[in-house]
């Protein structure tokens, strides 16, 4: 049975969830929205091949970013106020589904964290999750940043 959820939470992460051609989830902070790729801006989640480790245990917390933004934005259209272009021709942008900011309920959440290295916006909520142990807090985990570069 347990074997039986994982293929089917693995299906369901991996799998770019789309709504009407509209919107395609790309990972825990980048979507595709009407054909336009959006970065949400001022955080870094977790790459979508990137593990933490929890008691022991390998954890996707990559997969657990996205499944997190998917389940967050549900049946919904983000409505997104672009910041700009950024060197990858990807749209800068923060996001909100019912009036609620995407970036700020990741970084809360423990699935992303304040890119200080643009932004200081998110930086309370990165402390709020880190004090709460949310999410990758309560986990051995590597900054987004340093696991690109590695």
């Amino acid at each position: 049975m347990k074997k039986n959820l994982w293929i089917l939470f693995i299906f369901f992460v991996t799998y770019n969830i789309s709504f009407a051609n509209n919107l395609k989830i790309i990972d825990g902070d980048t979507i595709v929205l009407n054909g336009e790729k959006v970065r949400f801006s001022g955080i870094d989640a977790p790459e979508l091949k990137q593990t933490c480790i929890q008691n022991d245990e390998k954890v996707e917390c990559g997969l657990s970013a996205k499944m997190l933004l998917v389940k967050k934005i549900g049946n919904n259209i983000p409505k997104c106020i672009s910041e700009g272009k950024d060197v990858y021709k990807r749209t800068i942008a923060e996001c909100f589904v019912n009036g609620e900011s995407l970036s700020k309920f990741l970084v809360r959440s423990g699935y992303a964290f304040a890119y200080r290295k643009y932004s200081k916006k998110f930086i309370k909520d990165e402390e709020f999750a880190k004090t709460n142990k949310a999410g990758m807090w309560s986990m051995t985990f590597q900054y987004p940043w340093s696991f690109r570069r590695n």
